[in-house]
């Protein structure tokens, strides 16, 4: 027993193997680059895990390249009967896999999981190598090949072992549990669908299958059985739910689904809901309107890069909870799991994009024709559906992003994506964004039109004269808008003046004025089912000057929130008041004259400036702005309204004598 716990501890501290354990290999790597020729120089380290980790410190600079991660792995004896499975739940981008030098598996792809078996491979009661090559250099055939986003690279997502029976639901389906739980029709009256396993065995040509849905009140609401092959194909198992407990934004239901095949178990959630967008009616979740607040939101942040703890990502998702938000959009690809559960959990709707994007540099190709490329996509978004398709969170697809149609193949090949992608899930719609015009954008389901009038084309003014063309003309589209704008956190605008090509240096005032334009501009308008914001956070990209686009309404750090944060929270949050004064690191200015602006979700604030009331007006939605006032020296500013405060000093003087 004692000898049986020491062969585990490479793997993880557990004494005995049922019909089915999985085993945590997140330690005891060992890391080198590939240019460091030998792994005597390897250093230890835990995944989730970059290479990058030290550009994102200010420690060292950002590199594409290989790296090589090994591992050893004691297989006992008591596992020869049994099958083997590694499962890598994101590696960035190419990843090939060795068990004691010898080549089990290769995948290409750096956002979504895969799964090897290894059974045939390791050496029983005795250590095995596991060793991962992986690359984060761009590559002609590996989606996406356009993107601002730094690819970290790294084993920056979990790592488990999977043990189980002969005969087991196979962890092979596109890196699944291998269970999807399909719905063909759902009412408040009814559920009608099926639950599809993948079976695998190499022991038995048949076996029996017993699946088991638990309501959200711990009862059983189905219980099936059935005796099936176990020759990889499909085995659909129909039922139906009477008086179901749906899942919605407000109450986010959800079922546990048990499947039982031989001794093997795999237990998932689910929940069930109808989807419908239309022009009339917009986004409606069984059938009742949802207007979609939503925040784009990436994969990285300071210090980690991409390898996220389930901690960050859990303190990403209160924020945008806290700003009121209820719809995210996971850019160009997925994220990890958790977050994914956790919005199930919290009734936040999910926008996951397909990596068909296109960055903003000219000298970018964002598609190429030819078979790899083509087949490359075709495995990615079969992966992200598969292993995203049981979140009732997950609310659609988005095929593709910010294209510009060429006569390449490109708008053929959009088209076949967006086909698989209904043929394989026609619960959801699908959706792109867009800011071209053309074709492409008639192909999904729903559009998102990305605009940035007052940025870098015309006013803001103009998005009406848009808007009203768009209820004109194309009032029959299913459409949304999406918009965003740079800046730096605090960077005073009273000393950057004509300095708008130094994206690192946009002052934050510039972000805030172009938000609460088109806030303004949008008031009212019925066109749109859904307002999404680009982004929530800053995030890394060393094509840009800063080394991080700052479009976010949060820092690089997630924990640094801009001023324009606090608007959309006073416009979202029902629940809880917002109170902020904007400019609140511009602590010196050299003007005399001066207004206060904040942001309000009361309809009655109060100004206090050096404890004298002082005259507001509403200049926009949620936006207060007071009367000039002469100011001197140190002035305290404080605001009130409904129990929340907020408050601030601003000197007037020399302001590089401050500086």
């Amino acid at each position: 027993m004692k000898r049986y716990a020491v062969i585990l501890l490479s793997v993880m501290t557990v004494f005995a193997a049922q019909a089915r354990e999985i085993y945590s290999l997140n330690n005891y790597w060992r890391f080198f680059f590939k240019n460091e020729n030998t792994s005597d120089v390897a250093r230890y380290v835990n995944v989730p895990h970059t290479w990058n980790l030290d550009a994102m410190t200010g420690r060292g600079s950002y590199v594409q390249t290989t790296g090589n991660y090994l591992r050893d792995l004691y297989i006992p004896s008591e596992w020869k009967d049994k099958r083997l499975f590694l499962r890598f739940y994101g590696v960035q981008s190419v990843a090939d896999v060795f068990i004691n030098g010898e080549h089990v598996g290769e995948h290409r792809g750096g956002w979504t999981a895969f799964t090897i078996e290894i059974t045939d491979k390791v050496r029983y009661d005795n250590n095995n190598l596991l060793h991962v090559m992986v690359s984060n250099a761009y590559e002609n055939d590996v989606l996406p090949i356009s993107t601002e986003m730094n690819l970290y690279g790294g084993i920056y997502r979990d790592v488990e072992l999977i043990v189980t029976d002969r005969t087991a639901i196979t962890p092979m389906f596109y890196g699944t549990d291998g269970i999807l739980v399909k719905p063909s029709a759902v009412t408040r009256d009814k559920v009608e669908a099926s639950v599809v396993l993948y079976l695998t065995s190499t022991a038995e040509n048949n076996c029996n299958v017993e699946i088991s849905l638990i309501g959200p009140d711990g009862y059983v609401a189905v219980n099936r059985q059935a005796r099936a092959k176990t020759d990889g194909k499909a085995v659909t198992i129909p039922f139906t739910i009477e008086n179901p407990e749906l899942w919605s934004v407000g109450r986010p239901n959800l079922y546990t689904v048990e499947a039982v095949a031989g001794s093997d178990t795999v237990r998932i959630r689910t929940g069930f809901r109808n989807i419908e967008v239309t022009p009339e009616k917009h986004f409606t979740l069984n059938g009742k309107s949802v207007p979609v607040r939503g925040v784009t939101l990436y994969h990285d942040r300071l210090p980690v890069g991409n390898a996220m703890t389930t901690q960050q990502c859990e303190t990403d998702l209160q924020t945008i909870r806290d700003m009121g938000a209820n719809a995210i959009r996971s850019a160009t690809a997925p994220h990890m799991q958790y977050l994914y559960d956790r919005c199930d959990e919290e009734g936040v709707l999910v926008w996951i994009d397909f990596p068909l994007t296109q960055s903003p540099f000219p000298g970018d190709i964002a598609y190429i024709d030819t078979d790899r490329f083509r087949e490359n996509g075709r495995r990615q978004v079969y992966e992200i559906m598969a292993q995203n398709y049981n979140h009732p969170s997950v609310a659609m697809w988005g095929v593709f992003s910010l294209l510009k149609p060429r006569d390449n193949g490109m708008v053929e090949y959009v088209r076949e994506l967006n086909d698989m992608a209904r043929k394989f899930d026609p619960s959801r719609p699908t959706v792109a964004c867009s800011n071209q015009d053309g074709d492409i954008n008639f192909i999904t389901d729903l559009i998102v039109w990305q605009q940035s009038y007052g940025w870098d084309k015309g006013k803001i003014s103009d998005l009406t004269l848009w808007t009203n063309l768009l209820s004109k003309e194309w009032s029959h589209l299913r459409q949304a808008i999406c918009y965003g704008a740079n800046s730096a956190v605090g960077e005073p605008s009273d000393i950057l003046v004509n300095m708008r090509n130094r994206q690192n240096l946009i002052p934050e005032v510039w972000q805030t004025r172009f938000h609460e334009g088109y806030v303004a501009e949008l008031e009212g308008k019925e066109i749109f089912w859904g307002v999404w914001i680009n982004n929530m956070f800053d995030f890394g990209s060393t094509r840009y000057f800063s080394g991080v686009l700052n479009a976010g309404l949060g820092g690089f750090d997630h924990t640094t929130l801009k001023d324009i944060y606090y608007l959309y929270r006073a416009l979202w949050n029902s629940s809880s008041p917002t109170l902020h004064i904007k400019g609140k690191t511009r602590q010196y200015s050299t003007s005399t004259a001066q207004t206060v602006r904040f942001y309000s979700s009361s309809a009655t604030p109060v100004l206090t400036i050096n404890g004298d009331t002082v005259a507001t007006h509403r200049m926009g939605p949620c936006l207060f702005v007071s009367d000039t006032i002469q100011m001197r020296g140190s002035n305290a500013i404080a605001v009130s309204a409904d129990g929340a405060s907020d408050s601030t000093t601003l000197t007037i003087g020399n302001l590089l004598k401050h500086r």
